[in-house]
């Protein structure tokens, strides 16, 4: 088995089908297809029982998180290479063949990403400016936002082991967490073709569920700082994205009048050095 497809998917059964059907119907058919129900309470169990096909397999399990339920197919899938796709999101026909064709020919990066098309509310919209992508040591490139969809991502199955799984306490900024364990250490290789195709503006959209994204963000890049790794530079770039994050998130409560909160922000930063 070449490839793992992983799918987290919570009452997603409107978008679903189409986007197993944007799997199954890839150009590169080496790959096991993991649909990871995530406690949905819709039809997502009687649409997935439409498929008879032996390559797709269904896992339920009680309402965890999107980071249980890639967790759960991470250490379900039996891949060399792993895939994930959002249950709102679908895959161009030759996602798979152009990544894995281009992860063959050079064994020594851990992982690539790929170029995206944006949907919201039906309609094509192009990315900001702040969304471009980047390929080789981009981890400086990452810290001011998520840069990487978890869509386009295929990545080796022991990059896993060397760097864990997506973090479970955080509900959402959990792929920003990842991506920054990861490219503090290795490159990532951007491949500039459109072959994802994401789907947004409908009311269940994860990074429309919870106000202040950056509260998120703000844990994992402490995490990071408490943690052994870092080079100086790295300690420099993390803690200056820090404090503008915490600066931002401050000002923002004191608008609101939650005085308490806006101090705890701006009192972060001084519990960390550049040098550790």
């Amino acid at each position: 088995m070449k490839v793992s497809v992983i799918v987290p998917t919570f009452n997603r059964a409107a978008f679903l089908k189409e986007t197993i059907n944007s799997v199954l119907e890839q150009s590169y058919q080496d790959f096991e297809l993991i649909v990871v129900d995530d406690g949905s309470t819709d039809l997502t169990r009687e649409v997935i029982q439409g498929y008879q096909v032996p390559k797709l397999i269904y896992i339920y399990q009680e309402n965890q998180g999107v980071s249980a339920a890639r967790n759960k197919g991470i250490q379900t899938a039996q891949g060399e290479y792993f895939a994930f796709l959002d249950s709102d999101d679908l895959w161009v026909r030759d996602k798979l063949q152009t990544q894995v064709v281009w992860m063959e020919a050079h064994p020594e990066v851990p992982a690539c990403y790929t170029d995206e098309i944006w949907i919201r509310r039906e309609k094509r919209v192009n990315p900001m400016k702040k969304h471009q992508k980047y390929s080789g040591w981009i981890f400086d490139k990452c810290l001011p936002l998520c840069i990487i969809s978890p869509s386009s991502i295929l990545m080796r199955q022991e990059l896993f082991h060397k760097v864990g799984f997506f973090d479970e306490t955080l509900p959402v900024c959990e792929d920003y967490d990842l991506w920054l364990r990861i490219t503090k250490d290795h490159p990532i290789h951007f491949i500039p073709r459109p072959l994802i195709v994401k789907r947004g503006g409908h009311p269940d959209q994860l990074s429309h569920r919870y106000w202040g994204n950056d509260r998120f963000r703000i844990k994992a890049l402490e995490k990071l700082l408490q943690a052994e790794g870092l080079t100086g530079l790295q300690r420099e770039m993390t803690l200056n994205e820090l404090k503008r994050k915490c600066e931002i998130l401050a000002k923002g409560c004191l608008k609101r009048g939650k005085t308490p909160e806006a101090e705890g922000y701006q009192k972060i930063p001084s519990q960390y050095t550049i040098q550790a």
